[in-house]
């Protein structure tokens, strides 16, 4: 029978570990490490069954591709609730995912603890920058991870002290409180042999068309509990109207709570281009914010010290920023007339690796075009070529380079000694390739 049991769940004094013991079926697809996950805060005080959501929150998904139960000593019985109800969206939204039940020798309601805070997953890119714009009057507490884009690898030590000194440095202009999570979930889980089994069936990769939404909120429970955080928000990345296989959406994030808080996915009703305006009427508010006019986003997918300027998503933000009527360079991306060329032949030549997501949003920056009068001969000679363009077929035409394709299909039917063997060839295709949007 396919099972995963959680073995354990301690916490001694910031640090949460939790043992995972899979069946010898699902072995592929852990790594046998520990579930680690570190806080900024001491979680001795958090009741059991809170402890368990972090792990819980990555492994049921898991489990239910595979059809497997999973069993656990003690669960918050909010939680155990809300996964039925995140379960029930994750499968009518994959025809792959199987389901499973979740047991529990005890399911404990304990009472919820006090305060009335609220918490925000931060990056500091357009959509969680919008949605802190729109709660600020409730001086949400700014909560950053590592442990998906940033892994724990020693390798990624600069990127996370650079995101902290960011997150940091744009709180504390704001008086604002931060949460710095530090987790190896995709290192307890085989991330590349989820991806290798799984990537026929999504767009994007397995923890973002998957499970990062429950995961990443799931990994705040602890320190939400213990902060006494009633309301924890995570800005979508789409908008109403937009209906992918992505595992942050409104059918799962608002479905997740434990015992005290409730999760909320926030910005769905505004499109991303609307979420750059109101960043935009935010900067140019000076009342709102003294230090708004001096505002820098971090979208970056090629480095986390300031923006490349060159890559997809820059060129798609600075872009944007235009359309809302800020200089990009003001805000974090140096960018002139003459790139509007780099954008297309960017484009026509195929360099960028899309998804059906940029695909919206670049539909989106076309549908505000059609409402706004470019300001320069560059931008109106685009903006005529980007009305016209299938983009359907830019999309299509870009794509993973095939000897990936190869090697994930390779590992999905693979015996684990063999898969073990091939693995380090698997990880080093996998290093060569972007990193998850």
């Amino acid at each position: 029978m396919s099972a995963i049991i959680i073995d354990s769940v301690t916490a001694e004094d910031d640090t949460l570990e939790a043992s995972i013991r899979p069946s010898s079926d699902l072995e592929r697809f852990f790594t046998g490490k520990s579930f680690r996950t570190k806080y900024d805060c001491s979680i001795e005080a958090v009741p059991e069954g809170i402890l368990a959501v972090p792990v819980l929150a990555h492994v049921c998904p898991v489990a239910w591709a595979q059809g497997a139960d999973v069993y656990v000593d003690d669960v918050d019985a909010t939680f155990a609730r809300a996964l039925e109800d995140v379960k029930a969206s994750l499968l009518s939204m994959h025809d792959f995912l199987e389901g499973g039940t979740l047991y529990a020798r005890n399911a404990t309601t304990v009472d919820p603890p006090a305060g009335e805070e609220s918490g925000l997953l931060f990056t500091g890119g357009v959509d969680s920058t919008a949605s802190y714009v729109g709660h600020r009057a409730d001086d949400p507490t700014l909560i950053s991870i590592r442990g998906w884009t940033i892994t724990p690898d020693a390798s990624d030590d600069e990127d996370w002290e650079t995101l902290r000194s960011r997150v940091g440095n744009f709180a504390a202009e704001r008086d604002l409180e931060t949460a710095f999570i530090e987790s190896n979930m995709l290192s307890a889980l085989d991330h590349p042999m989820l991806l290798a089994h799984y990537k026929r069936h999504v767009d994007g990769a397995w923890y973002s068309s998957v499970g990062h939404g429950l995961g990443l909120l799931g990994l705040c429970a602890p320190m939400a509990y213990a902060r006494g955080i009633e309301d924890l928000y995570v800005a979508a990345t789409h908008w109403e109207g937009i209906d992918l296989e992505w595992g942050s959406r409104p059918d799962i994030d608002d479905y997740v709570r434990w015992t005290g808080t409730g999760c909320h996915h926030d910005c769905y009703d505004l499109t991303r281009q609307e979420r750059l305006e109101l960043i935009a009427s935010y900067v140019d508010d000076p009342t709102a914010d003294p230090d708004a006019s001096r505002l820098e986003l971090q979208t970056c997918n090629v480095r986390m010290d300031g923006n490349c300027g060159e890559c997809e998503k820059c060129y798609r933000t600075a872009v944007g920023l235009r359309l809302a009527g800020l200089d990009p360079a003001a805000h974090g991306y140096p960018f002139a007339d003459e790139d509007y060329h780099d954008v297309r032949s960017a484009f026509e030549n195929g360099n960028w690796i899309l998804g059906l997501d940029e695909r919206y949003m670049w539909e989106d920056i076309r549908e505000t075009v059609r409402e706004t009068a470019p300001s320069s001969p560059a931008e109106r000679a685009f903006f005529a070529w980007l009305s016209e363009a299938d983009l359907d077929e830019l999309v299509a035409e870009s794509g993973s380079p095939l000897h990936h394709r190869l090697l994930r299909a390779g590992a999905r039917n693979a015996p684990n000694s063999v898969y073990n063997t091939v693995y380090p060839v698997w990880n080093a295709a996998k290093a060569g390739a972007r990193r998850v949007r």
